[in-house]
């Protein structure tokens, strides 16, 4: 109760709260699309599983927070010395040819975010429309889908949260208020999407800039949030303008 009563705390768990929320937006706009291609009740369970899903990892991760502290320090294996120089790495060519179990994840992650943003993209693009697979098959792809990426995500959650605080209080209750900030946005969001194609690829091209960002930190090299935070945001706001500018020109030509 001491601890409660501190600013210390308050300020590590606001602080930490927005962090987790913005991390969570990666988590929110992929829940979105993975959902996008399922109905009525598959959809809302489906959300609903990556959502709370996200999360119950995300505690559990917490829980055993030495052992993740332990996936960012022990390399598993390093590769030859010559890699870096045939490929042209001499900056931080030590982080490049060492891998932890972190790195690894955070490879296939975003080797996986940049395959199914690709997909999606040619999908929406192209006209694809390849044989429908039964309904249960689909929902069933969909919850793995998330269940992979929820991994990944939290994985990084988790060391941020490890990174702002040491109180494991502050921790979870960080990640489970900004979990019900993603509930709350997580159904208008997707709708808000669906509803528009362009905001669509807007959304698939952030998950691409995710992956490459993934990729870039398991290879050993760490492309700060912000720079991507900033390029979706500016290309938001150009796209809000779009938007608003097609809906009076649509007004104007109305009789």
């Amino acid at each position: 109760m001491d601890m409660i009563d501190t600013p210390a705390f308050w300020v590590s768990l606001t602080a930490l709260t927005f962090l987790e929320i913005v991390l969570g937006v990666d988590n929110l706009l992929f829940v979105s699309i993975a959902i996008g291609k399922l109905k009525g009740r598959q959809q809302d369970a489906a959300r609903r599983f990556g959502v709370w899903g996200a999360m119950v990892l995300r505690i559990l991760m917490l829980s055993g927070i030495f052992w993740i502290i332990q996936l960012e320090d022990a390399p598993l294996f390093r590769l030859p010395s010559d890699w870096a120089g045939m490929i042209g790495v001499t900056d931080h060519a030590e982080d490049f040819l060492a891998f932890t179990v972190k790195d690894l994840i955070l490879l296939a992650g975003g080797l996986f975010l940049l395959v199914k943003g690709t997909q999606e993209i040619h999908s929406s693009v192209e006209g694809a429309h390849h044989e429908e697979a039964e309904a249960r098959d689909r929902f069933a792809d969909v919850l793995v889908q998330l269940a992979v990426i929820n991994i990944v995500f939290s994985l990084d959650s988790v060391i941020t949260a490890v990174g702002m605080t040491d109180i494991l209080a502050v921790m979870i209750t960080a990640v489970v208020l900004s979990t019900f900030v993603m509930a709350v946005a997580a159904k208008p969001l997707a709708d808000y999407i669906n509803r528009r194609p362009t905001m669509k690829m807007l959304a698939l091209a952030f998950i691409l800039l995710v992956g490459v960002a993934l990729v870039a930190d398991g290879l050993g090299f760490h492309i700060p949030r912000g720079y991507l935070y900033f390029a979706i945001a500016f290309s938001l706001v150009v796209e809000l303008l779009n938007i608003r500018a097609r809906a009076k020109a649509e007004g104007a030509a109305k009789p």
